[in-house]
């Protein structure tokens, strides 16, 4: 038979292994929740303006990237009845960083569509042109680097690669992106498909017109129907292509 005294032990053993257990479940963490990153993302172009609320913007599902809780967005403002211009805007933890929407303030129709993020300081722009207008445009950020211009014509959809300062927007420099006729020379179109980045270059996935353009910016040689799956790698700089290849085509 146990003594009322080692009862009177026992239980406050027991009682303290209780409360410590509880204190154990009741302090006891979650594990972290990691986060999300979205490095890159080619899509139909969305129309927003810099006074829309994050929430607003994301449930259009245009082209974002993402780090934590940090997004990035771009897409287009309609400025008048037959004129767009393009729009990139970042958001941390749903309050606006920075709106862009001078990049390209002329006539031509452009868009954004595609963004590149590494989460860090390498941001890349996707944005469309269909030719060159008086005014602001991507041709202020080219000069220098591998195709300046839009191009002879007017009216095909280009494609124009912008590197982008994250913390507040700013091109630093372009390039535009596009076929080229070998009958006439005039410019053709060229949709971005998928970018991706090593540390070094950029690599530029794409959907090219009768016909590419070699590293050279000349007309590749192509046999086959037209539209190609073409493939550029750009220095990271967008100054050179250091290879450009499509199949059927050299």
């Amino acid at each position: 038979m146990i003594s009322s005294q080692k009862l009177q032990k026992y239980f406050a053993c027991f009682s303290v292994s209780v409360v410590l257990v509880a204190d154990l479940v009741i302090t006891q963490k979650a594990p972290p929740a990691f986060a999300q990153t979205l490095n890159s993302s080619i899509g139909n172009s969305v129309t927003f303006s810099c006074n829309d609320s994050e929430a607003t913007i994301k449930a259009k599902n245009g082209p974002k990237v993402s780090n934590g809780n940090t997004a990035i967005y771009i897409g287009y403002q309609q400025v008048s009845s037959n004129n767009k211009n393009p729009v990139t805007i970042r958001f941390n933890s749903g309050i606006k960083s920075w709106c862009r929407t001078d990049y390209e303030t002329t006539n031509d129709d452009g868009t954004g569509y595609g963004l590149y993020w590494d989460g860090g300081n390498v941001l890349y722009g996707v944005y469309s042109s269909t030719g060159s207008q008086t005014g602001n445009d991507f041709r202020r950020f080219a000069t220098g680097r591998w195709l300046s211009s839009y191009g002879s014509g007017g009216g095909p959809q280009v494609a124009v690669i912008a590197q982008i300062n994250p913390a507040n927007g700013q091109v630093n420099y372009a390039t535009f992106l596009s076929s080229k006729k070998p009958t006439d020379g005039k410019t053709n179109s060229l949709l971005v498909n998928k970018l991706s980045w090593n540390g070094a270059n950029l690599t530029v996935q794409t959907t090219s017109w009768w016909t590419p353009r070699g590293a050279n910016t000349n007309s590749m040689n192509c046999t086959g129907t037209s539209p190609y799956q073409y493939t550029a790698v750009f220095s990271g700089d967008l100054t050179k292509v250091n290879s450009a290849s499509a199949l059927t085509c050299r």
